[in-house]
């Protein structure tokens, strides 16, 4: 059911994607494709967001600050994976892969590489500040308009 903590909650973390997409977009390698960075967070944000933080307003603004850092790590799981995914079929397209076991195996090998990338501090600072501070607002939210 729609509340407006869940409203709140999914502009918060897709907002917060968005940032996130942008510079991890910053860390990769020359050449790398990264427009899909920015919408593929903001995607996995906005559906973290709703179905996680969104649900759980109400209980305090301590659980509100790990909600919060609970949605951005879920919501980076789901960005890693359907940005692994979408470079796997890529791949599987131009037949650089000998089967399909090996290209499904080759999802979690990209997925660690883009999480390597992604484990700088500056980058891991900002999402973990802005989930508390995105969980924060969900609960202002939710206290606020019930």
């Amino acid at each position: 059911m729609p509340t407006a903590a869940k409203l709140v909650a999914a502009l918060a973390f897709a907002a917060l994607g968005y940032l996130g997409g942008r510079l991890f977009a910053g860390e990769v390698p020359e050449g790398t494709p990264t427009a899909l960075f920015g919408s593929w967070g903001a995607l996995a944000g906005l559906l973290c967001g709703w179905a996680i933080s969104g649900a759980r307003a109400g209980r305090g603004y301590w659980p509100a600050l790990g909600t919060g850092v609970r949605t951005v790590v879920t919501g980076v799981f789901l960005a890693l994976l359907g940005y692994s995914l979408y470079i796997m079929v890529l791949r599987a397209m131009r037949m650089l892969y000998d089967g399909p076991i090996e290209a499904l195996l080759g999802v979690f090998a990209l997925m660690l590489d883009q999480a390597q990338l992604l484990a700088r501090p500056e980058i891991v600072g900002t999402l973990a500040l802005g989930g508390m501070i995105a969980g924060s607002l969900t609960e202002w939210a939710g206290r606020r308009w019930k």
